[in-house]
């Protein structure tokens, strides 16, 4: 800018905007800055693409629920094979990578490889040598003195007892996941070193769930590896499954009423037991019509009643309009079973001859 170029005074600057006409509009004097609120932190958190989170919360909170209930199940039982308190509580439920998985556990371990029909690939059952040799000798009728830490691998004896544990183990994980779907769980294989043993590539993604075991002082690990891929088709199954039936329901009139009506409508077989006979196959086969098989049967001792496979009731033969029938006597305790009747010299006498 010239500094020789006249500066234009307040009034020949007003009447400059007076000629521009009503369009033009003053300019708004300048407001002070007003203190704006501070933005909260947003808090980033990096993604992991070697250890992606395929498996949602729902999913997993419900396999907490369906596994909590297993441990309490496999406790019992395992107090019951080893004659011990034996306490089994759920302590984790998480997903990781195959690989973290493996890296993870100790070298020598009992890692054994199941077969989960009809999921497809295999899961992973691995039980710490911490806790699984003393519950060995446990079973081997030892456990009175200091448990020794082993770090080798297991015998070919060992291997065997193992399979009892084994057994129970799948049999109750059969039954808590009978309510999202009817498993057959089956040993495929058993390793000592589990980096021998890929079943899915390192960087798949599977949830460990881990159990800990209790037993007289002693404590060890019991972790179920399940690969995602495996149950991703019934992840749907899974979340919207209700796990009611691990709890206790309510029991009122009404549920009782429709209970006994549906026994009482049930059919039962009843079977009434005569007498009873030995005779040598020789004999058998000689039997013509017409011939006589005696029996030790006392005609004055009660006949024995059976409701299926029990025996319910006592009572003696007869007959009303025309038809077989039986009066009964004495009505029986369900575990209680009838004495067997001593012999005597009064005996019944059963004929022999065609259906009529």
């Amino acid at each position: 800018m010239d500094d020789n170029e006249p500066i234009l005074s307040e009034s020949e600057v007003e009447s400059l905007l007076e000629n521009l006409g009503p369009a033009a509009e003053p300019v708004p004097a300048a407001r002070p800055r007003e203190r704006q609120a501070p933005k909260p932190k947003l808090r980033v958190t990096p993604y992991d693409f070697k250890r992606p989170e395929r498996v949602g919360k729902e999913q997993m909170r419900a396999l907490q629920s369906l596994h909590e209930g297993f441990g309490r199940n496999l406790g019992s039982s395992l107090s019951a094979l080893l004659r011990t308190v034996v306490e089994v509580k759920l302590t984790s439920v998480d997903q990781l990578t195959f690989a973290e998985f493996v890296f993870g556990l100790e070298v020598p371990t009992c890692f054994i490889v199941l077969d989960a029909e009809p999921l497809k690939g295999n899961f992973i059952l691995d039980i710490n040598p911490a806790i699984l040799y003393p519950m060995l000798d446990r079973m081997l009728g030892g456990g009175k003195e200091e448990p020794v830490v082993l770090r080798r691998p297991m015998t070919e004896i060992e291997r065997r007892l193992s399979q009892r544990i084994t057994n129970l183990f799948l049999e109750h994980l059969q039954q808590s996941w009978s309510n999202v779907i009817e498993l057959e769980l089956n040993v495929v294989r058993l390793e000592s070193n589990p980096q021998l043993v890929s079943i899915v590539p390192p960087n798949e993604v599977v949830v460990l769930i881990g159990f800990e075991v209790a037993m007289q002082g002693l404590r060890g690990l019991i972790n179920l590896c399940i690969p995602y891929n495996s149950i991703e088709r019934f992840s749907s199954v899974l979340v919207a499954n209700s796990w009611s039936g691990y709890g206790r329901g309510i029991v009122n009139n009404e549920t009782q009423a429709h209970l006994t009506m549906a026994i009482e409508q049930s059919e039962a077989e009843l079977v009434v037991t005569l007498a009873t006979s030995r005779i040598t196959t020789s004999e058998l086969l000689a039997l013509r019509v017409g011939d006589v098989i005696t029996t030790s049967h006392d005609v004055k001792a009660p006949l024995t009643v059976n409701v299926g496979p029990q025996t319910r009731f006592l009572g003696s033969p007869g007959a009303i309009k025309g038809k077989k029938a039986i009066q009964i006597q004495e009505v029986l305790p369900p575990i209680d079973r009838p004495k067997p009747n001593k012999p005597s010299p009064d005996r019944v006498e059963k004929v022999v001859g065609p259906k009529g």
